[in-house]
């Protein structure tokens, strides 16, 4: 069921993608790393230094935990426009807050300073950013976390090869083939002692750990504590922490029995497997000197420069374009550009006119002077070369640089000779947004192949209200996030003469400043009211006639609530769009916020693509919203998805804040655009409180000379703590992607080439003779649809199953008929007869079959023990306790039950073995 990726599509685009890093691997040595300190941190000159520190040393530690292969060459610290200026500071140029590789922002809750990774794709993926807090940097979190250099290695193995944690705080101890309990680790080499280990007072105790009747093993209030001095080194994805530990586990040392995340992401391979098996590792071989340490460059964000280049040729004519461009424009002067910005404006034709140059952005008389440079007539040829030119000679007289200026480009045409300035655009260092207007702006782009900005698609089905999505999401990089607008609403109607286009807006208490409704109409200006939650009819519109749109700014911050608004049409086939922008209520609070992007920029047929969405507010996931993705194709045609976060089909983790979806419904060839809308309903959405994944592990203490040394205790967060949240609503654009070798379907549906998504989720439980297990149902294409049936096999070996799963024992399944995908499946069956000697555990895994046949990769591994473990003293405690039976009452009572063989019975007999004593 897989798809290889069609290796010729290499038109090297960033599409608006959240992951657009800039860092390069460059003879070993890592380029362009860009660690950006929030706006919202104090200034604080020794968080320069504590980041340079800890990348020096994360470098050294880096080349030897890769043999040799990989150290940090040259570094970039964005430090904000709030902070004082410095002669050593200097401009940046792509580098942006929003497409840093690392964060330095305050704790998602206060107090909880865990280092951790975005990262929400599959094994092998590059992850999104990783999130330190001012503290941690500032070395306060030594004793909990470890010294920061290391952490850093273990984060950066998150986000650059895609490997996952080799502990789980979910499923601290398992069931080992050893018959023990056993602390999920790697490498197993690794010795501490399993303790419940309580302070209060002052006075602290030490117990051992009690065993659960239900789950066979330790309670929850027990914990493994790490010896201090230890001599194995590894693994860095369990506990980098730990003084001996130097390398990633290995295919030799890989601990595959623990029910870590690696394990279950990665299909039990190692984390030295998976960087082995990146592109990095394949571009390199190892070095025969140690490398340089890295060079830091100093990089204060500096006001916004902006230009504006819109296209005014004779197609601008066609489809209502040119008003289109220019409601567009305005909105993006009127509510998006953030004020202290600089921005200018070039139109062109087959030559260029400089309509403005650069004005400060400090209220509505600027505003006002850039509204109406706008172009009236659309007439002549397309020379976006021309246009571009223009703009790098009004951004010059600002600066002369250029690098880290912005050019907005809007066209609509098809330009043979865009080929001709590709080099100067790479050159100049400028961030070019590119904004494709109708279904013939493509091969521009392609011929320019521009790397930065953010690319949209806008068709010319004006009721998809694409124009105005995509200027509006052309919010600055850098700014503060309660400073930036947020999209609440963009929909659009097509109306009878004397129809109406009636809806509710939610403004919840994070957003409320600065509230703008925006109408835009085709022929004729609608009758519009708006009433607040207050049920009080708002003034009148602001009437801008000529570009057929109205608009109306609430002063102050807007009511929270519900409003309604009511637009009747005055003309037939009328179009009618309604946008609602706002921005954070207050600065210290910050406010929900949704962004959207696929897992590629350009895929061919049949590979799927997947769609991402996060939810968050600030920092914290938001859980329980209502998400879809509208997907519109280059002609206008849509489709509409409902993204989950169920960690089911594409989606990685479940309640992460991340909601995924894979698309396949592909239409034609060409662009595509992506758009999100979130909305939370009453008692539904919430904000998430538990720890974050893939982040570093917390140390709850060390063992030294035989007794446990406690570090702090962390914030407790329970399952239940999440708070409930206001109604909301927001809508974002998520950028454009380019498919390929899509077959005709004038007269032909699709053919079937999806197979149904992997299970990536099935859980086994026993509970007497009897195996229970539980599963999301997967679809007949990836995530939609019904599967025709599921194949369960079972074996005693974890690798037999993996790597020979259609040879394993096949588990009865003729009463199990799949439901729809995303239903919850479940499933007994009695284990019967797995006639392998000695076996500790049943394993077992699941493939689905679709109506034609195909079929999905096997599920993830479940497994179930066929023994009661022995409670252990611990990994560093070899000599067995004498009296097992009096210290620890619920034992089984020394029962060997590997002497005991069972071929034909299994767990059966097994269990009543194990009765009878």
């Amino acid at each position: 069921g897989n798809v290889a990726k069609n290796p010729t599509l290499n038109t090297h685009i960033h599409e608006g993608r959240s992951n657009t890093s800039l860092v390069r691997l460059n003879d070993n040595g890592y380029e362009d790393l860009v660690i950006a300190i929030d706006p919202g941190v104090p200034e604080d000159g020794k968080l320069i230094e504590q980041i340079k520190d800890m990348v020096t040393t994360a470098s050294t530690y880096l080349f030897e935990a890769t043999q040799k292969r990989f150290f940090f060459k040259n570094v970039s610290i964005l430090i904000p426009e709030n902070w004082e200026g410095s002669p050593e500071y200097k401009r940046p140029k792509h580098e942006s807050y929003e497409q840093a590789d690392v964060r330095v922002a305050a704790p998602a809750l206060p107090g909880r300073d865990e280092p951790y990774t975005r990262q929400f794709t599959e094994c092998g993926e590059k992850a999104e950013y990783i999130h330190f807090t001012p503290d941690f940097v500032l070395g306060k979190k030594q004793n909990e976390y470890g010294p920061s250099g290391r952490l850093f290695v273990h984060e950066w193995a998150h986000l650059r090869w895609g490997v996952f944690d080799e502990y789980n705080e979910q499923k601290p101890f398992y069931s080992g083939k050893s018959k023990k309990i056993e602390a999920t680790r790697c490498s197993t080499g690794i010795t501490g002692k399993n303790r419940v280990y309580k302070c209060q007072g002052g006075s602290c105790t030490e117990n051992f750990c009690k065993i659960n009747s239900t789950t066979k093993l330790y309670e929850k209030d027990c914990q493994f504590f790490p010896n201090k001095v230890q001599t194995e080194k590894a693994s860095i994805m369990f506990m980098q922490s730990i003084d001996s530990v130097l390398e990633f586990c290995n295919a030799e040392n890989h601990n595959q029995e623990a029910p870590s995340l690696q394990n279950i992401k990665c299909n039990f391979r190692s984390t030295w497997e998976v960087i082995s098996n990146s592109e990095d590792f394949k571009n390199t071989t190892p070095m025969a000197a140690p490398p340089p340490p890295p060079v830091f460059s100093l990089l204060r964000i500096s006001e916004r420069i902006l230009c504006l280049v819109l296209d005014k040729s004779g197609s601008m004519s066609l489809y209502n374009r040119l008003n289109r461009m220019n409601q567009a424009a305005k909105y993006f002067l009127l509510q998006t550009v953030e004020n202290g910005s600089w921005v200018g404006m070039v139109h062109f034709d087959s030559a260029a006119s400089v309509k403005s140059e650069l004005i400060q952005i400090k209220s509505d008389s600027e505003k006002n002077k850039l509204l109406e440079s706008l172009p009236t007539v659309a007439l002549g040829g397309t020379s976006i070369c021309s246009g571009i030119a223009a703009a790098f000679q009004v951004i010059q007289k600002l600066n002369p640089q250029i690098d880290g200026s912005e050019i907005v480009l809007l066209t609509d045409g098809e330009d043979s000779t865009t080929g001709s300035c590709a080099d100067a655009v790479k050159q100049s260092g400028a961030v070019i947004h590119l904004i494709a207007l109708g279904p013939n702006a493509d091969s521009a782009v392609t011929e320019m192949s521009i790397e930065t900005g953010k690319h949209v698609l806008a068709t010319d089905e004006a009721v998809n209200n694409g124009l105005i999505d995509a200027f509006g999401a052309l919010t600055s990089e850098n700014a503060d996030p309660t400073q930036k607008s947020l999209q609440l609403e963009s929909k659009g109607l097509t109306l009878n003469n004397d129809t109406w286009m009636n809806d509710t807006v939610i403004i919840d208490s994070t957003v409320g400043k600065d509230t703008f409704f925006l109408i835009t109409w085709e022929k004729q200006p609608p009758s519009i009211s708006l009433w607040n939650p207050n049920g009080t009819l708002t003034e009148a519109f602001t009437q801008d006639t000529l570009s057929k749109m109205a608009y109306l700014r609430i002063p102050g911050t807007a009511q929270v609530g519900t409003w309604t608004y009511s637009l009747q049409a005055k003309a037939n086939t009328e179009i009618l769009t309604m946008t609602v922008t706002s921005r954070a209520a207050n600065s210290s609070v910050p406010p929900i916020t949704v962004n959207a992007k696929m897992n590629k920029d350009t895929n061919s047929f049949p590979s799927p693509m997947i769609v991402y969405a996060q939810v968050l507010q600030g920092y914290l996931p938001i859980l329980g919203a209502s998400v879809t993705a509208i997907i519109e194709s280059n002609s206008g045609k849509t489709q509409v998805l409902e993204l989950l976060d169920n960690g089911a089909g594409a989606d990685s983790f479940k309640d992460d804040g991340v909601y995924s979806r894979y698309f396949t419904s592909y239409s034609e060839n060409g662009r595509y655009n992506l758009k999100v809308r979130a909305h939370g309903g009453t008692d539904s959405a919430r904000r998430s409180l538990q720890y974050p994944l893939n982040r570093a592990a917390y140390i709850p203490g060390w063992v030294v000379d035989g007794k446990i040394e406690q570090n702090t205790t962390r914030p407790e967060t329970t399952e239940d703590t999440q708070t409930i949240l206001e109604n909301f609503s927001r809508t974002a654009s998520g950028g454009a992607f380019v498919v390929s070798q899509v077959p005709d379907t004038t007269n032909v549906p699709l053919p079937d080439l999806f197979p149904p998504s992997q299970i990536t989720d099935l859980d086994a439980t026993s509970e007497g003779d009897q195996i229970n297990l539980t599963w999301t149902a997967p679809g007949d294409n990836f995530d939609v649809g019904t599967v025709r049936q599921y194949i369960i096999r079972i074996s005693g070996s974890i690798i037999d199953l993996r790597d020979n799963f259609d040879d394993a024992l096949q588990v009865n399944t003729t009463d199990l008929s799949p439901k729809e995908a995303n239903s919850k499946e479940t499933f007994a069956f009695k284990s019967g007869n797995i006639s392998e000697e000695n076996i500790t555990h049943i394993f077992i895994a699941i493939q689905s079959v679709d109506k034609s046949n195909l079929t999905s990769k096997v599920s993830n591994i479940a497994q179930v023990a066929l023994f009661i473990p022995q409670a252990d003293p611990g990994p560093d405690e070899s000599q067995p306790n004498p009296n097992p039976g009096e210290s620890h009452p619920n034992h089984d009572s020394g029962v060997n039950i590997s002497t005991v063989v069972c071929q034909w019975w299994g767990l059966l007999c097994l269990l009543w073995l194990l009765v009878l004593f």
